[in-house]
This record gives C-alpha cells, sequence and structure tokens, in this order.
C-alpha cells in the first residue's frame, strides 16, 4: 500500500513537520503545505522552524531522496489520497481555541480535494467541530471524507512516538472512512480503536483533563507533604505502586502545566458543563488551582531569599515549557519570570534551545550563553526547565561564582544529585521546610 498513496499535510509548525517527516521516513511521498512562502523556502533549505530531535535531520534525508517537498500552493495537494490537517491550534490567552487557520484550510481543501480523498484532523479541536468541517466538506463534494485521529506526541521524542504510538485513535462518522483511516494506520502496527467523530474528540479532551487532575492533585499533595513532615518523592513511589495507578502516572509535583495543551481541554469541558446539570465546576477548579501554582512558587522563592526579591540577582535555568523543546509560547517558566520581575528581581536566564525570538516586546531578564555566566553573582539559581545539561553541570564548582549558593529546585529534577555534599542549600517542593 505505500508505494501506491500519496500523503498531504496541512500546517507546518511541530506537529506538521513531524507528521511530515515521520510518514516519508516510511518511504512514503508527502507533500506539506503552508500558506507561509517564508516557512516554506525555510523547510526547503532543510531549517525547520522549532527544534525537535531528530526533525531537521529526518526532513533532510527525506528530500535529498525525493519523498519529501514543501510548497505554498495548495493546489499541488490535488492528487493525495490522505491529507493531514496538522496545525498546532492556537490557544488564546483564556485557553480557549482559535479555529481560524483550521477553517480556512478546510475551506480551501474543499476545492482542491480530489473524490474519495480523506482528509485526517490531527490539530486539537473543540468537540463538535469535526462534524462541522465534515458538513461542510461535503456540501462541495459528497465523497470527500473526514477522520479526527488526535496527535498523542511528546515534545523531544515526537518522530519516535509517532511512529510508534501504542495505539491510534480514529474517529469517523461513516465506515468508509473508517475502513481507509485503519488502512493507513495499520502501516504503523499497533491497535486502532475506532469511535465516532464526537467520541474521538472527547478521548483527546478526557485524557488531557485526566492529566491536569493527576499535576494539580501532585502538587496539592507536594503542599501537604511540607507541611507533615512526609517526602512527596517517597509518597508518589508508594501511590505509583499500585496497580490501579501505575508507573506512568502523571503524578511529578512542579510549577504546573503549561504550554496551552492541558488548558484548553478544560476549558472546552468547563464550556459543556455551562450547558449541562452538574452544578459543581470540576474542570474550572482545576485550571483554577493550577494558574496559582506560579503564584506559590514565585512566594517560595521569596520565601528561600528571605527579604524582598528588590535588586536581588536570581538565576532561572530553562525557559522551555518542556525539554525537548525551543518554544516559548504559553510557557509558565516565562510567567514565573515576569512575576520575579514585577517584584523588582534581577533576572539572569539560560537555556540551551530556547528561541527568544517569540517573545513580544523587551523581555525582563538577561539572557546568558552558559549556565557559568547565569550563575555569576546569583543568590539563587532556579531549575524551570529539566534539560539534561543541568544534571551534568559540575555544580560543586558553582560555589565560587554565586554569592549565595541557594538552589530552588521546584520539579525536584536534581534531588538525586544531593547537592547538600557540593555545598549547596537545596530546597525542592514536597519536603519539610521545603528541603530535600
Amino acid at each position: 500500500m505505500a508505494n501506491q498513496i500519496k500523503i498531504g499535510v496541512v500546517g507546518l509548525w511541530h506537529l506538521g513537520c513531524v507528521i511530515s517527516s515521520a510518514w516519508s521516513k516510511l518511504g512514503i511521498p508527502v507533500i506539506g503545505f503552508d500558506y507561509s512562502q517564508e516557512l516554506i523556502d525555510n523547510l526547503n533549505s532543510h531549517k525547520p522552524p522549532i527544534f525537535e530531535p531528530n526533525l531537521q535531520e529526518t526532513i533532510a534525508a527525506s528530500i535529498t531522496a525525493n519523498r519529501l517537498q514543501f510548497t505554498a500552493k495548495i493546489e499541488t495537494l490535488k492528487d493525495c489520497d490522505y491529507v493531514f490537517l496538522a496545525y498546532d491550534t492556537p490557544v488564546l490567552d483564556d485557553d480557549t481555541s482559535d479555529l481560524s487557520p483550521l477553517k480556512r484550510a478546510i475551506g480551501d481543501l474543499a476545492g482542491v480535494m480530489k473524490n474519495d480523498g480523506i482528509i485526517i484532523v490531527s490539530s486539537q479541536t473543540p468537540v463538535g467541530t469535526c462534524g462541522v468541517f465534515r458538513d461542510s466538506l461535503q456540501k462541495h463534494n459528497p465523497t470527500i471524507e473526514l477522520v479526527y485521529s488526535p496527535e498523542n506526541l511528546r515534545l523531544g521524542e515526537a518522530i519516535e512516538c509517532y511512529l510508534k504510538p501504542g495505539r491510534v485513535i480514529v474517529g469517523a462518522d461513516s465506515q468508509k472512512a473508517a475502513s481507509k483511516a485503519a488502512q493507513l494506520f495499520g502501516l504503523l502496527d499497533t491497535e486502532i480503536i475506532t469511535m465516532g467523530l464526537a467520541s474521538a474528540e472527547m478521548v483527546k479532551h478526557a485524557i488531557n483533563a485526566f492529566l491536569a487532575d493527576s499535576i494539580v492533585f501532585a502538587n496539592h499533595l507536594a503542599d501537604l507533604c511540607e507541611v507533615s513532615g512526609a517526602n512527596i518523592l517517597d509518597v508518589v513511589k508508594g501511590v505509583k505502586s499500585d496497580k490501579r495507578i501505575g508507573k506512568g502516572a502523571y503524578l511529578s509535583a512542579g510549577i504546573g502545566f503549561s504550554g496551552g495543551t492541558l488548558g484548553r481541554d478544560l476549558q472546552v469541558l468547563s464550556e459543556l458543563n455551562k450547558s449541562s446539570r452538574q452544578k459543581a465546576f470540576l474542570y474550572e477548579s482545576l485550571h483554577r488551582f493550577n494558574s496559582e501554582r506560579k503564584n506559590i512558587i514565585v512566594d517560595k522563592i521569596a520565601c528561600i531569599i528571605g527579604s524582598t526579591l528588590n535588586n536581588k540577582t536570581i538565576t532561572l535555568l530553562g525557559l522551555t515549557y518542556k525539554p525537548g523543546t525551543s518554544t516559548l509560547r504559553r510557557s509558565l517558566p516565562l510567567e514565573i519570570a515576569g512575576l520575579l520581575a514585577q517584584k523588582g528581581a534581577k533576572l539572569k536566564v539560560y537555556d540551551p534551545q530556547a528561541d527568544y525570538s517569540e517573545i513580544k516586546g523587551k523581555h525582563p531578564f538577561e539572557i546568558c550563553p552558559s549556565i557559568d555566566d547565569a550563575l555569576l553573582d546569583s543568590v539563587l539559581a532556579v531549575i524551570l526547565t529539566e534539560w539534561d545539561e543541568f544534571k551534568k553541570y559540575p555544580w560543586d564548582k558553582a560555589a565560587e561564582k554565586m554569592k549565595q549558593t541557594k538552589l530552588f529546585d521546584p520539579k525536584n529534577f536534581l534531588y538525586d544529585l544531593r547537592l547538600k555534599n557540593a555545598g549547596f542549600e537545596y530546597f525542592g517542593v514536597g519536603f519539610a521546610n521545603m528541603r530535600g
């Protein structure tokens, strides 16, 4: 089958680039489309818009092998059997989705898709959206079908994750569409779970809401450990040992979830809740508790320093919202930096991959080229993103650079390094007196 089909991908940011490179890596001809000619020119020069391990190399290899091309002409997709709608759906400041890029693409695809073509929506959409898209397409051409298959990527290992997904959700409102999508995803040698369009959209909301719940739960648990004398790492180890919960549970205490993905799904469920008979507001509460977490982290920083933050030099290590990415969009570390700056702190930051061009306006910190430069004359270092580079750093040599050897690790990332032995006052979350 792989030699007989052609795949199109619409929307070429992180998700679209990963989908394009993954299918082309399997030997399938892929055409990537985006409305931005600048983005297309960069991709044809093997320059993806965002950092992701092995992405640039995979794109370059597939272009060289004539399996992958990029274009700003949507009519180039007219011969594609499958077209993925792969925009990273923009999230507004209130965590609602901006569907305008998706609507534009659906309208344009209706005029160029060949008969019996399949559009596979992998962008996140509020439940009910794909049904509207399908109706719109079939008014133009009743033979075109639409499927919803939500992405399940992990930043930092996205290509491998896409090609070995564990399972694929296929939402379709016709048996023909479900069968054709299953044929394609069958090339990934994985379990395929089929259901209706609305159910598939709801699955994505439910998974992310469950993960958000776990993160908020873990953060609350960590706060209770601090006042009770318990150790959050021991408690989580015990909780995960229960087979009903498991080792993969999202129970790592930290600064909260960011990036917009989980918040967007909570917002969708909150809106649905308003039209139900429910009087309790679970999803609104989760969203509110998570939003407050960054203020708690800033309060902890003030507590560690022990006085006003005004004119205190603080080092922030890691600014992207997750390791393995360059994006600063909707980054909680960036929001924490803003709150610290409002309190008068002098901030020095270092991140190995952050794309600072994404920051609009003047940023409230000094960007440093290395960990050494960032630590110089600092009274406190704060680990905000779990980059491996921070674990490999020789912390025993940091004392000579800092004014005070204090380190706050709100994700307990460096806990196992026992930095007290390197002369540090180490502070995590979920320990008595915030000390590990």
